[in-house]
């Protein structure tokens, strides 16, 4: 007899006392779920204005950002653009639980997909491919959306908290075909290998061995190098992949693969794979998750952007 995957598989939840909290928000945000859209919406923008005035560290954050990052914008543009950045991170919270636990018929209707002839002849040979996109808001909505066209499985960080691990990976197995862990490398690498489809974000300062400094936006960034290795290794094609929400509707696209990828530079790859998360992030700017610390580790000599005595 065959043994699940875990991949594939989600264990029993924790359901303790002290976990009770926990399951409370997640029964808010699956109530949340069945709310209709444009509710959704306005709830969300609500949601944005509340974490501004409130979130004061990660709405730093965000502006150190955005100033690293769009240095030609006056101080006016880019105060807008944080604005409508925690705008669009409460509608984002809606669009996670919706694509969890609800119902994305209403988006369905109006989806505009694009690139998917990228991909077919590349899975016509049996090639696994690598769809590398970056966090934004719409990443779990656009993931669910795509689903419908490809056997997507994804890539994640394992959440702490066993109740959030558990709600949100039987949320992702509702449409993604498996979930590896950031840990999990080797299944990850065989289900690329038997020419399976691979999405995932390798925009964020992943603590770990595996990692240079690469250019994102003109700044040095921690970079992990995974990108190059899962290439290397498996022989996969990269794809980038493009998502946005125009209004209430959704615009995804695959861009034809990286040529010449990998090289025998795994700095010079990882610039490369930087550079098209930064056209990604140009094209829907506000629905980027400014708010990590993408710069926070520094090349030698430089220190951290967001240090408060700095």
């Amino acid at each position: 007899m065959s043994v699940p995957s875990p991949a594939t598989t989600v264990a029993p939840p924790p359901l303790g006392p002290r976990y009770w909290p926990m399951w409370l928000a997640m029964a808010a945000m699956w109530l949340g779920a069945s709310l209709p859209w444009p509710v959704q919406r306005l709830l969300g923008r609500g949601i944005g204005r509340l974490a501004y005035l409130i979130a004061g560290d990660r709405r730093r954050a965000a502006a150190i950002n955005l100033a690293l990052c769009f240095p030609e914008k006056s101080q006016a543009e880019r105060d807008g653009l944080l604005h409508d950045c925690f705008r669009d991170l409460g509608i984002g919270l809606f669009e996670f639980a919706r694509a969890w636990w609800g119902s994305v018929e209403p988006m369905r209707r109006t989806v505009r997909i694009e690139g998917l002839e990228h991909i077919e002849p590349i899975r016509a040979q049996g090639r696994g491919v690598l769809l590398v996109s970056g966090h934004f808001m719409t990443l779990e909505m656009c993931g669910r959306l795509m689903c419908d066209h490809l056997p997507l499985a994804g890539m994640y960080r394992r959440h702490r908290n066993p109740v959030m691990e558990w709600a949100v990976k039987r949320g992702r197995l509702r449409y993604a075909s498996a979930m590896f862990t950031n840990e999990d490398i080797r299944a990850a690498m065989r289900h690329l290998k038997q020419g399976g489809l691979l999405w995932y974000a390798p925009d964020q300062d992943m603590r770990g061995k595996d990692t240079v400094f690469a250019p994102f936006f003109g700044v040095p960034a921690a970079t992990i190098t995974a990108t190059h290795q899962f290439a290397r290794l498996s022989g996969c094609a990269v794809m980038p992949f493009f998502h946005r929400r125009e209004g209430g509707d959704y615009v995804l696209r695959l861009g034809a693969a990286l040529p010449d990828f990998p090289s025998t530079d795994a700095t010079a790859d990882s610039a490369r794979v930087n550079s098209a998360i930064e056209a990604m992030v140009r094209e829907a700017p506000t629905q980027y998750l400014w708010i990590h610390r993408r710069f926070k580790r520094r090349p030698p000599g430089e220190t951290s952007p967001y240090r408060k005595d700095g």
